[in-house]
Parts: C-alpha cells; sequence; structure tokens
C-alpha cells in the first residue's frame, strides 16, 4: 500500500488536494477567458479596419484628380446613399470610407438635394466637403411668379430676364461642357410636339393655335425652385419642367374648378397669370373675383398688364397710344381674356382663381407706394381712387 505525502502551502500549511484541484481549473478557466477576449478584440479590430487593410487600401489621398463629374442627391435621398455610386464611378475608393467619414463630419446633415460637380479619387473625406461646399453645387432654377419666357425691357430700369435665360445661366457656369443659349430653348419651345413635351392635354389646342410663336407656352411653366440636370439638352430640360409644372397644376383640382367657373382650365391658368401680375399679396382672391365678374357682366377686363404683355418696353403707366394697339392679349381692345396667359402664375394665384372672394367689385387700384389697393362696384369711387394714385406718383411714367 502506496500512501502519499501530503502537500503543504506557504508557511509549511497543508494543502487539501480538492483544493489544489480547484485553483487549477479556476486558473485554466482564467486563461481561456484571457485568449477568448484577446482574440475578440483583435477579431473586432480586423473587422473595422477592413479585414486588415491600410488606410490606402481604403481610401484615396487628396482632393481628386481634376477630372469633374456630376453627381445627384435626388430629392428625399440622403448623403449617405451616395455611398455605393460614388465607389461605383471611382470618385471615393470605398463606401466604407465614405460613409465614416459622412458621419465624423457634423455638417454632413446639412447637404441638400441637387447636383453637385466632384472629382475622380478624392479622399472620402474631401468628397463630404466637397458636397458641403455650395460652390460645387450646380444653382438652382429659381422661377417667380409673374415671370415670362422672354425677356422684358423695363421702361426706367432693369431688363428683366425671361425663364429661357435663367435656364440658360444655370447650365452656363464654370466648368459646364453643356452651356445651352436661351434662343436654342426658345426654338425647342416655339417648334417640338407638345405632347412630348409634356404640356398638359388640356392646353394642348390652345397652344397649338399659336403656331411657332416663340411665347406660345406661356404660363405652363409653374414658379418654384428646379434642380436642372446641366447635362440635359434642351428639349429634355423643358419637357422635365412642363411635366412637373403640369402636375402642379393638376393637383390643383383645376379641371374640375374650372369647370365649376364656366371656364376652361387653360382660360383659369390665363386669369390665374392676370391674378399674378395684377394683384399684390393678400389681393388674389379679390382679383380674382372681379375677374369672374366683369367676365360676367360682360365688361372689358381692361388690365394694364395685358397691355404691356404685348409691348417690346414695358412700365406700370400704359399710355393711350399702348392701350389702343390691337394684340391677342390687350383686354382694353379685345373681349374676354386673353388668348394666352401674360405670366408664370403660381400655385397660389391659380388657387384663388379657383376659390375666388365673396364681393361685387367691378374695379380696382392700387393707391400708394405701400401697394394698398382699393376695389370697389362704383365707377365714380373707382375714379377718386385713380385720382389718389395719380397724386401718389404711383401712376408715374418713365417714358
Amino acid at each position: 500500500m502506496t500512501t502519499s505525502t501530503p502537500q503543504r502551502g506557504p508557511g509549511g500549511r497543508r494543502m487539501d488536494q480538492k483544493f489544489v484541484k480547484r485553483r487549477q481549473r479556476g486558473l485554466a478557466v482564467l486563461v481561456a477567458s484571457l485568449i477568448l477576449l484577446i482574440g475578440a478584440v483583435i477579431y473586432i479590430g480586423v473587422q473595422i479596419s477592413g479585414g486588415g487593410e491600410t488606410v490606402a487600401d481604403r481610401d484615396y489621398q487628396g482632393s481628386g484628380n481634376g477630372v469633374h463629374q456630376l453627381v445627384e442627391i435626388p430629392e428625399g435621398s440622403s448623403v449617405s446613399q451616395l455611398g455605393p455610386e460614388l465607389e461605383e464611378r471611382g470618385i471615393v475608393k470605398t463606401d466604407s470610407a465614405f460613409q465614416t467619414a459622412a458621419a465624423n463630419n457634423p455638417d454632413a446633415g446639412s447637404i441638400q438635394p441637387g447636383f453637385y460637380r466632384l472629382q475622380g479619387e478624392m479622399s472620402a473625406a474631401a468628397a463630404v466637403q466637397a458636397l458641403i461646399d455650395p460652390a460645387n453645387r450646380v444653382e438652382l432654377l429659381d422661377i417667380h411668379g409673374g415671370s415670362t419666357l422672354l425677356d422684358v425691357n423695363v421702361v426706367g430700369g432693369n431688363s428683366r430676364p425671361g425663364i429661357y435665360s435663367q435656364i440658360s445661366r444655370v447650365t452656363c457656369t464654370e466648368g459646364s461642357e453643356n452651356c445651352i443659349a436661351a434662343e436654342d430653348l426658345q426654338n425647342v419651345g416655339a417648334t417640338a410636339d407638345l405632347a412630348t413635351l409634356g404640356v398638359p392635354e388640356w392646353a394642348r389646342d390652345a397652344v397649338a393655335a399659336r403656331g411657332e410663336d416663340p411665347k406660345r407656352l406661356e404660363g405652363l411653366i409653374a414658379p418654384g425652385q428646379y434642380v436642372v440636370n446641366p447635362e440635359m439638352d434642351a428639349q429634355e430640360i423643358l419637357t422635365d419642367l412642363l411635366t412637373r409644372s403640369a402636375q402642379q397644376f393638376n393637383d390643383t383640382g383645376i379641371v374640375d374648378r374650372a369647370r365649376a367657373l364656366d371656364l376652361t382650365p387653360y382660360e383659369l391658368l390665363t386669369a390665374a397669370s392676370l391674378v399674378e401680375r395684377e394683384a399684390p399679396a393678400g389681393d388674389f382672391d379679390k382679383v380674382a373675383r372681379v375677374i369672374l365678374n366683369r367676365l360676367e357682366e360682360p365688361m372689358r377686363l381692361e388690365f394694364d398688364s395685358t397691355v404691356n404683355y404685348g409691348l417690346e418696353d414695358v412700365e406700370v403707366a400704359t399710355t393711350d397710344e399702348d392701350r389702343a394697339q390691337v394684340t391677342p392679349w390687350n383686354t382694353y381692345a379685345k373681349d374676354g381674356l386673353p388668348e394666352t396667359p401674360i405670366a408664370a402664375a403660381s400655385v397660389e394665384a391659380i388657387t384663388a382663381m379657383e376659390n375666388p372672394a365673396e364681393g361685387n367689385w367691378l374695379f380696382f387700384v392700387t393707391v400708394d407706394q405701400d401697394g394698398t389697393t382699393v376695389f370697389n362696384d362704383s365707377f365714380e369711387e373707382h375714379l377718386a381712387d385713380v385720382q389718389t394714385a395719380l397724386e401718389s406718383g404711383v401712376l408715374d411714367t418713365n417714358r
């Protein structure tokens, strides 16, 4: 029979074998846990670094190779969704680097939809910064209510650029390789197929009746801010604008509302263009009511804006000679509405025509420089208001 010599601990104390075994097992568990922990740290580090890739493997260096490319952030999209496309086109090296750069830039959330000029082989951080810099964003086309297709020469003032000139300007920026002349846009507007251009069906007959009039699309491009793709040609740009505008018009219920007012949708749009040109802000619905009341009388509208539309040089005060000229638009010389809209009518002006104020007014005139407009249904009262306007200088002429 063999016996084992008892183990002794520090100070010569006897150690129980079970205790020794427990301590050994605990040490083994600790070592195993440390190994697992170290392995996990290494694994996470490898994943973050891209599987062992260096920074150069994941990202370009510098601000680009000088070759410009146009990229778009669509409306309703975010900058992070742009990453895969930038990688595919060689603008950034990897989407992961771009996502990291966007997450690390506190201004990335302010990047707006639109077209941007970037370069090939940019560092991810440089690409994000280029998107933040407004100098790299293609300028928005900003069409105001009352704008016309062609330029307007204002007597005693600056010329008003027309919509065709505005489109040309946003396509002819520095570095653009697709500068579209206003004359090219005008030619397309005058000759292209109306259905192909996106002219709403309810307007096509009236527009076609104008032949190749360079102003035949007047009023069919709605006011607003538009992102124009500078790589499109003249017809593509006009088609895009006209199609989007037609949707805006239809969304107001223009077809049904026009029927309720005993007008065609095109006539309602034409009347809305008069509201846009004649009414100060806040009085759109009242001017709309004057138009409808005069048409119902029947009574000529006699709006100076319709006189000016047919003139080469315009100003608020028209002359007796101007008002005597017979044109398709001059409502001093013709009954009813002008044959076409005379300007771009905003959704607000269209809505005012669709929902006019209640009243018996037949006359209105702006009586001071602050834009105060007086409405009444008496010609005698209207003459007194006109005299007030003359005395305040509102109707002064620069001719």
